[in-house]
C-alpha cells in the first residue's frame, strides 16, 4: 500500500489542494492519501490563524468527502504545538510498519525550498519518500527531490480570505460545503485574524 501524506495549514483549505491530491495520487498510484492539517507551522509560527483548528479540521473533512482516497489525520492538531513533519511520519511508521505501507510526503515547491530548515530532514527522508508537486509542467522542483507536475492552479488560501473579507465570492476557490461552512461560521469576515496559506 502507498500512503500519500500532504499536510498544511489548509486555512482555509481550497480547490488547488484538492486538484493537487488528485494528481498526486494518480501520478504515484497512492492508496490513500492522509490531509494533515497542522497545529502551528514551525517557519510560520507567530502568525495568527484565520481560523481555529476545529473550523480548519471541519472544512478539510468537507473537502475531501465522497472521495476514498482521501481522508483527515488529524494528529498535530490534536497533539498541539509546533507541527514537524518527522514526529508526524514517525506516528504513522509506527501505525503502517515497515513492509506494510510506503509513505510519501508530498511537498509545494516552497516547502521544498525550505526543507534545508525542517527538524531532521535526512530523518523524514528515511521515513517517507519525498515529492514535490509542482504547478504546471515549466516550474522545476528544488534539486534531490523526484517532482510530480500537477495542474496549474493559482489559488491561494491568503486569496480566499481576502476575498471573504471584502465581501467577494468565492464560488470555484473552495467546494460549495466549504464556502457554506466559511460563510456559516463568519470565518475571515472584517476584523479577523489571518494567517498564512
Amino acid at each position: 500500500m502507498r500512503i500519500g501524506v500532504f499536510g498544511g495549514t489548509f486555512d482555509p483549505p481550497h480547490l488547488g489542494h484538492l486538484l493537487a491530491a488528485t494528481d498526486a495520487a494518480e501520478a504515484l498510484a497512492l492508496h490513500q492519501v492522509l490531509f494533515v492539517p497542522a497545529a502551528t507551522q514551525p517557519l510560520k509560527a507567530g502568525r495568527l490563524a484565520g481560523a481555529s483548528p476545529a473550523d480548519r479540521r471541519a472544512m478539510v473533512e468537507l473537502l475531501v468527502a465522497g472521495d476514498d482516497r482521501f481522508s483527515v489525520e488529524p494528529m498535530e492538531l490534536e497533539r498541539g504545538g509546533l507541527s514537524f513533519t518527522v514526529d508526524t511520519l514517525r506516528a504513522l511508521r509506527e501505525r503502517y510498519p515497515a513492509g506494510t505501507a510506503d509513505l510519501v510526503l508530498l511537498l509545494g515547491a516552497d516547502a521544498a525550498a525550505q526543507f534545508s530548515l525542517w527538524r531532521e530532514p535526512g530523518e523524514i527522508r528515511r521515513l517517507a519518500e519525498v515529492v514535490v508537486l509542482r504547478r504546471g509542467e515549466g516550474s522545476a522542483a528544488p534539486e534531490g527531490f523526484r517532482a510530480v507536475p500537477t495542474r496549474r492552479v493559482d489559488i491561494s488560501s491568503s486569496e480566499v480570505r481576502e476575498r471573504v473579507r471584502a465581501g467577494r465570492d468565492i464560488r470555484g476557490f473552495v467546494t460549495d460545503p466549504v464556502a457554506a461552512y466559511i460563510a456559516r461560521a463568519g470565518l475571515y469576515r472584517q476584523g479577523s485574524g489571518h494567517g498564512a496559506c
